[in-house]
C-alpha cells in the first residue's frame, strides 16, 4: 500500500493507493478480505471505525440463526428449491437468490473449516431446524452469538493472511463521479491535530460492508454506536433498492437485544408504567377478553417474532399493543417474576402448539423465570451478564428496528450501479419484503465471495495514477473539508440534532407509517440537511466523528423517506414489517385507535422493485420487474467448456 501526503487548504492528507479497500470489519467485510487474499490479491486493506464494534460482533438473539441448504436427514432439498424460497419473499431478484442458494453450502462449510462450531450429529450431518418463511429444515445455530463467532474466526483468518487493517478510520465521503468509484475520504479518529485528521484512499475497488443504517431510528436493537454509512453511498450516486422494507420486532432497550424465541414462549407478563415508574398495569388485558387468547398470541410471538402486517390480527397485534402503549408516553416491560394476572398457567387450556411445546420442554409449571430457565438457560444468563437480573427486575422493551431488507442495489456479483463499488452484508439489498430467518448471515458470506471472485478475475491492477487522483480527489473533498472547519464552535448540539432526527424517523418511518407524516418529515429532513453547515457545531475536533455521522444519517433518512413517499404515491399498501395507515381499511383489533386501520398488499407489488438514485437535482425513481430466477442450460459439457475458457466470471 503506497503512501504519500498532499495538501488541501490547511489540511495535510496522507494518500494511500491500492487495488481494493474493504470498509467494515463485520462478518461480511472479513469474509470479503479473506476471499480476496485467498485469490492472491495482496494490494488490499480494510478500513474500520472500530474493529471491535459493529452489528456482527455485538448482536444476537436467543438462538441466532444461520440459513443454508439442507445438509442432513432424508428430506429432499435443492439449490433451485432454496432459490425459489428466497425469491418468494417478494421484490427479490432471482439471480441474486440463485447465487445465495448455490453458494450457501460452500460459504457455510468455509465457516466450519475456520472453526465456527455448528452442531453435527455423530454421523457428521449438520442438523437443522425450521425458521420463519422456511419450508425445510435449513436453519442452524451455534447459540446466541452465531454472528460473533463467525466474525472472530474470519478475523483470525484475515490476520493470518497478513491483510492490513486500518482501525480508527471513519469513512466520511465516497469519491465517485456518479458512474465510477475511485476512492474514499476517511476521518482518522486517532489524530489529535485537526490539520492531520483526514486521509485519502485511492483505490480501484471498494467493498462496502458497513451494515445497515442503524442510526436512523431511536427505537433500535442495533448495538450502541453502530450507525451505518449508507448516506454517503447515496451521495456518491449509488442506487438504493427496496428501501421501504425493514424488519421490526420487540426488543429490550438496555441492553439492546431481541426478545424472540423462548423469551416469549416462557409466557411473561406484559406491564406498563408511567414515565415515573408508577401506575403499573397489565395493559394487554384491555384488548384480550380471554386469558388463553393472550397467552397463545404471546407464545406465537416467539416463532413469529418480526412484526408482520399480515399477522396484525394475530400474533403481531402484540407488537401493535406495545407500540401503542409506548406512544402514550408509558414504559413497557416484560416481567418474568410472576405469571400474567398472578395466576397459574393452565397448560391444558393453551393451544395445541403451545401446550405441546411446553410439555416437550418440561416447562408446564411455575413462573415465567422458571420456564425460561428450564427451556433456555443461556438466554436467562445473557441478561444477568449484562447487569439485568430477570429474577429481580422487569425488562424494558419497545418495537424496534432490527434489520434492513433493502439497501444498496447490487447485481449477481454484488456490484452496484457505480462501477467498482460493491456492497455486501446488510448494506446490500439482496432481500425483499420477507426473508427466512438467518438468511442475512448467509447473504453476507455469499455476497463477499461473489464480489471477491469478480474483483480477482476482472478488476485487478493498480489504482488511478496518483497525480491524477490527487487533482480530482482534492477538488471533490474541498467542500466537505470547508464544512468541517466551520463545525467547531463553542456549543456542541450534535446529540440534540441526532435525537430529534432519530425520534422523528421512528415516529413516521418505523413499523407504523402515515403518508402525511412521512411527507412532513421529508421536508423537515431536507431543511436540516441545508442548515447542517450553518447550525451544527461540535465543541472540539474529537467530536467531529459524531457530526459527520449525523450528516450521513440525515442524507440516509432523506433517501429512505423519499422512497416511502414514492411507494405510497404508487399505491403501496401495508406489507412486510410496515403498516401504512388507511382510514378506510381494516382495524386489526377493536381496542386499538382508529389510526391503526390499514389496507393489506396481497402481493400485488411483489414482482416489482423500487430503485432510487440521489443527485443534486433530487431523487429519481425507477420501478422495474424483478429479475427472474435464471433457467440456464446446465448441460455439463457446455458449462465445463465455458468454465475452462472463461471461468465462472463472465
Amino acid at each position: 500500500m503506497k503512501e504519500h501526503t498532499v495538501n488541501a487548504g490547511p489540511f495535510a492528507l496522507p494518500v494511500y493507493s491500492l487495488n481494493t479497500v474493504v470498509v467494515g470489519t463485520g462478518a461480511a467485510g472479513y469474509a470479503a478480505a479473506d476471499r480476496l487474499a485467498g485469490y492472491g490479491q495482496t494490494d488490499i486493506a480494510m478500513v474500520t471505525e472500530d474493529v471491535m464494534g459493529g452489528t456482527s460482533r455485538n448482536t444476537g438473539s436467543d438462538k441466532q440463526t444461520y440459513y443454508k441448504l439442507t445438509l442432513s436427514g432424508g428430506e429432499p432439498d435443492s439449490v433451485r428449491e432454496m432459490a425459489d424460497t428466497l425469491f418468494a419473499g417478494q421484490c427479490v431478484d432471482g439471480d441474486v437468490a440463485l447465487c445465495e442458494a448455490a453458494l450457501s453450502a460452500q460459504s457455510f462449510l468455509r465457516l466450519v473449516e475456520l472453526g465456527v462450531p455448528f452442531p453435527q450429529n455423530r454421523y457428521g450431518e449438520f442438523v437443522g431446524y425450521k425458521t420463519d418463511h422456511d419450508p425445510r429444515r435449513r436453519a442452524t445455530s451455534v447459540g446466541p452469538y452465531t454472528s460473533q463467532k463467525m466474525t472472530e474466526r474470519l478475523q483470525a483468518a484475515v490476520e493470518a493472511k497478513g491483510v492490513r487493517v486500518c482501525d480508527g478510520m471513519q469513512a466520511v465521503k465516497v469519491l465517485s463521479d456518479g458512474a465510477r468509484a475511485y476512492g474514499l475520504l476517511c476521518l482518522d479518529l486517532a489524530a489529535r491535530d485537526l490539520r492531520r485528521s483526514f486521509a485519502l484512499f485511492n483505490c480501484r475497488n471498494i467493498v462496502y460492508a458497513t451494515g445497515g443504517p442503524a442510526g436512523m431510528y431511536s427505537d433500535s436493537v442495533y448495538p450502541e454506536g453502530h450507525s451505518g454509512a449508507t448516506g454517503i453511498a447515496f451521495e456518491a450516486g449509488v442506487a438504493g433498492k427496496n428501501l421501504t422494507e425493514w424488519q421490526f420486532g420487540l426488543a429490550s432497550k438496555r441492553p439492546r437485544w431481541n426478545v424472540s424465541g423462548t423469551y416469549m414462549q416462557a409466557l411473561p407478563r406484559f406491564v406498563s408504567t408511567g414515565a415515573d415508574g408508577n401506575g403499573e398495569r397489565e395493559f394487554l388485558f384491555d384488548f384480550f377478553q380471554e386469558k388463553s387468547d393472550l397467552l397463545n398470541n404471546v407464545f406465537l410471538k416467539g416463532y413469529q417474532w418480526p412484526f408482520d402486517a399480515r399477522k396484525a390480527m394475530g400474533s403481531s397485534v402484540i407488537d401493535l399493543l406495545v407500540h401503542c402503549e409506548c406512544g402514550k408516553g408509558r414504559k413497557v416491560f416484560l416481567d418474568y417474576r410472576r405469571n400474567p394476572l398472578g395466576e397459574e398457567i393452565d397448560c391444558p387450556g393453551l393451544s395445541r402448539e403451545a401446550r405441546s411445546y411446553l410439555q416437550n420442554a418440561g416447562a408446564c409449571f411455575g413462573t415465567p423465570i422458571q420456564r425460561l430457565a428450564r427451556m433456555n438457560r443461556p438466554a436467562l444468563d445473557f441478561y444477568k451478564d449484562k447487569g439485568v437480573d430477570l429474577r429481580r427486575e422487569p425488562l424494558e422493551i419497545a418495537l424496534c428496528a432490527q434489520h434492513n431488507n433493502g439497501g444498496l442495489g447490487v447485481d449477481c456479483w454484488w456490484q452496484t450501479n457505480v462501477e467498482g463499488f460493491f456492497a455486501v452484508g446488510e448494506a446490500a439489498a439482496s432481500h425483499g419484503v420477507y426473508r427466512p430467518g438467518g438468511s442475512a448471515l448467509n447473504a453476507g458470506q455469499v455476497g463477499a465471495a461473489r464480489a471477491a471472485a469478480y474483483i480477482a478475475a476482472k478488476r485487478g491492477g493498480c489504482a488511478m495514477p496518483e497525480t491524477e487522483f490527487v487533482q480530482i480527489a482534492t477538488e471533490s473533498v474541498s467542500g466537505l473539508l470547508q464544512t468541517v472547519r466551520e463545525l467547531i464552535g463553542a456549543r456542541d448540539n450534535v446529540k440534540e440534532w441526532w435525537d430529534r432526527a432519530a425520534g422523528r424517523m421512528s415516529r413516521v418511518g418505523g413499523p407504523i407509517r402515515d403518508a402525511g407524516g412521512i411527507r412532513e418529515a421529508l421536508v423537515r429532513t431536507r431543511e436540516e440537511i441545508a442548515a447542517f453547515p450553518r447550525d451544527v457545531r461540535v465543541a472540539s475536533p474529537d467530536r467531529l466523528r459524531f457530526a459527520l455521522r449525523l450528516r450521513d444519517m440525515l442524507l440516509c433518512q432523506e433517501t429512505y423517506l423519499s422512497a416511502m413517499t414514492d411507494y405510497v404515491e404508487h399505491g403501496g399498501k401495508s406489507r412486510g414489517s410496515a403498516l401504512y395507515t388507511d382510514p378506510s381499511g381494516a382495524k386489526p383489533h377493536p381496542g386499538l385507535p382508529g389510526a391503526y386501520s390499514f389496507s393489506l398488499d396481497e402481493g400485488g407489488m411483489g414482482d416489482r422493485v423500487q430503485e432510487v438514485t440521489r443527485s443534486k437535482e433530487g431523487h429519481a425513481f425507477v420501478w422495474r420487474k424483478v429479475r427472474p430466477v435464471p433457467d440456464d442450460d446446465d448441460f455439463f459439457e457446455n458449462v465445463w467448456r465455458e468454465f475452462r475458457e472463461r471461468g465462472n466470471v463472465c
